[in-house]
């Protein structure tokens, strides 16, 4: 059964267009509402500070918190389709669980659901494990979703600008397999993509995975060689060992958090984040485009 189109008073046609985005004030949820509202979509945001949410005109913004279920309940109401994107927090599972609860007493069955690569694989790193979990109930609940799988996200980069400009390492202990390192930019407009093709599909559409992913794997080393070159001096790779990279994270992140990117790190190093030549075709195809490089963050971090 089909609640949607009986949330209240509304429009049934109106109440039909609107995707709910959350996660809308980071790195990739903001690019995935503007490619929306690019899109001509009806697009509403929860957040729990409005005032410090700039958004294009027409974003109907809801105030509210995954854990505040009157606020959830609300932002759900004439909604047919979510994006769904849970900041790395202590409780990011019960946030998740609940969020998809709600979703699915407000009759919502159209997901586009932001995951990690290899989330069923690295089930040691706790915000992976949880995005793994996210995954099977969005299955076993019988859900139409994608599921987008982003490798590590180059826009990262930023947190560790200062630390190459000015100590001329590259600080992250990424390792010598290589990670398929993916723009913000491009993450979004996949979303926004499926999102508006799961919405305007007459009927639910099955699950779907996609691992989205750069145009190049690199390695510590690699990244390294791009900023020394950019950069124009030599840029060295801070080696492998996490110890070093937890002590800086904790500087501006709670512990356990700083300990959860240790162990995120310690996996790029035994596994890297290696995708299939076939990922890249259908993330090209999808855009129409080619992907977004290093390179060029690189030089916009310079510049900047």
């Amino acid at each position: 059964m089909d609640h949607a189109s009986c949330s209240g008073q509304q429009d049934p046609r109106r109440s039909l267009m609107t995707i709910l985005v959350i996660g809308a004030t980071g790195r990739v949820g903001r690019h995935v509402v503007e490619q929306l509202v690019t899109r001509d979509a009806s697009v509403r945001v929860l957040t729990r500070d409005p005032a410090k949410a700039a958004f294009p005109a027409g974003v109907d913004v809801a105030k509210g918190d995954l854990l505040d279920i009157d606020s959830l309940r609300a932002a759900f109401v004439g909604v047919r389709t979510l994006f769904l994107l849970n900041a790395v927090t202590g409780d990011e599972f019960t946030q998740a669980i609940v969020t998809l609860n709600v979703a699915r007493e407000a009759g919502v069955d159209r997901v586009v659901y932001l995951s990690v690569f290899e989330a069923d694989r690295a089930v040691n790193v706790p915000h992976f494990a949880v995005k793994s979990g996210a995954e099977r109930m969005l299955e076993a609940m019988n859900f139409g979703a994608t599921i987008l799988r982003p490798a590590y996200f180059i826009d990262n980069e930023a947190m560790v600008k200062d630390v190459i400009l000015q100590h001329g390492v590259y600080p992250m202990p990424i390792g010598g397999k290589g990670v398929a390192m993916v723009d913000a930019r491009d993450i979004a407009e996949v979303a926004a993509i499926e999102l508006i093709r799961r919405d305007r599909a007459p009927d639910k559409l099955p699950i779907e995975t996609i691992n989205v992913v750069g145009p190049e794997t690199l390695t510590g080393e690699d990244v390294a060689a791009i900023w020394s070159d950019v950069l124009g001096r030599p840029i060295a790779y801070g080696g492998d060992d996490p110890s070093g990279f937890e002590q800086n994270m904790a500087t501006f992140m709670p512990r356990w958090m700083a300990y959860e990117m240790r162990l995120m790190a310690e996996r790029y190093v035994s596994d890297g984040m290696i995708p299939e030549t076939s990922d890249r075709e259908r993330l090209a195809n999808m855009l129409g485009r080619p992907l977004h490089d290093y390179r060029e963050t690189a030089v916009r971090l310079a510049s900047a």
